[in-house]
């Protein structure tokens, strides 16, 4: 149930209660949000899922390296964010450095092995390569070896218009102003995307605790 005394959603006074999580190690937003587990409750319900991650940008700081993203770019937060069939944000991560892979965050945060554990099918673009499990990755070619055959590249674009569906998901994160680009350390991106999960939950409760 929602707390009618809270601000409305996108308020300044919302706003305002995000850059005070950030200022905190443990915030209402982090402490709130599910974490995976407790996410996993809703998500084992589903007949797939899709899994990508985004890059958040932050502003260069002392130490760039970790945060410097080389498929995108560009200085970042990594996000892994799960999707449902209709492209609806389910959950997102905790922030890792910009330059961790996908594949390794997704380890990291332990996702592959809660959805191959509940037995979700999960589409994933090629940075998911070698994750196995229920994570279903489009063929790739390797170097040497023949051409994809023409039910391997009718599967690939079958996959990719799944995987699409998803792309909605990991962009919602960014509708947020704040997350447009982080003017932070990137030590609190962590805290602050999970307060804004819990406030798109509130505008669209229908994966809200």
């Amino acid at each position: 149930m929602i707390d009618e005394s809270l601000p409305p959603v996108r308020s300044k006074r919302y706003f305002a209660a995000i850059a005070r999580t950030a200022s905190r190690p443990y915030s209402w937003g982090a402490a709130t949000a599910d974490d995976l587990e407790a996410a996993m409750t809703k998500i084992r319900l589903l007949a797939y899922t899709i899994l990508d991650g985004t890059l958040i940008p932050i502003d260069r700081v002392a130490d760039q390296k970790p945060y410097y993203s080389g498929k995108r770019r560009r200085h970042g937060v990594n996000v892994q964010v799960i999707a449902d069939a209709a492209g609806r944000l389910v959950w997102a991560s905790a922030a890792l450095p910009g330059a961790v892979h996908d594949l390794t965050a997704a380890r990291t945060h332990a996702i592959i092995a809660a959805l191959t554990s509940a037995k979700v099918m999960t589409f994933a673009d090629k940075a998911y390569q070698g994750a196995r499990g229920s994570i279903r990755t489009p063929f790739k070619r390797h170097r040497y070896r023949p051409k994809l055959s023409a039910w391997q590249k009718k599967a690939n674009r079958a996959h990719a218009r799944i995987r699409a569906i998803g792309e909605r998901a990991n962009a919602t994160p960014k509708t947020w102003k704040t997350l447009t680009k982080l003017r932070c350390s990137p030590h609190r991106a962590t805290p602050i995307v999970q307060a804004i999960l819990v406030l798109h939950h509130v505008e669209n409760p229908t994966y809200s605790g």
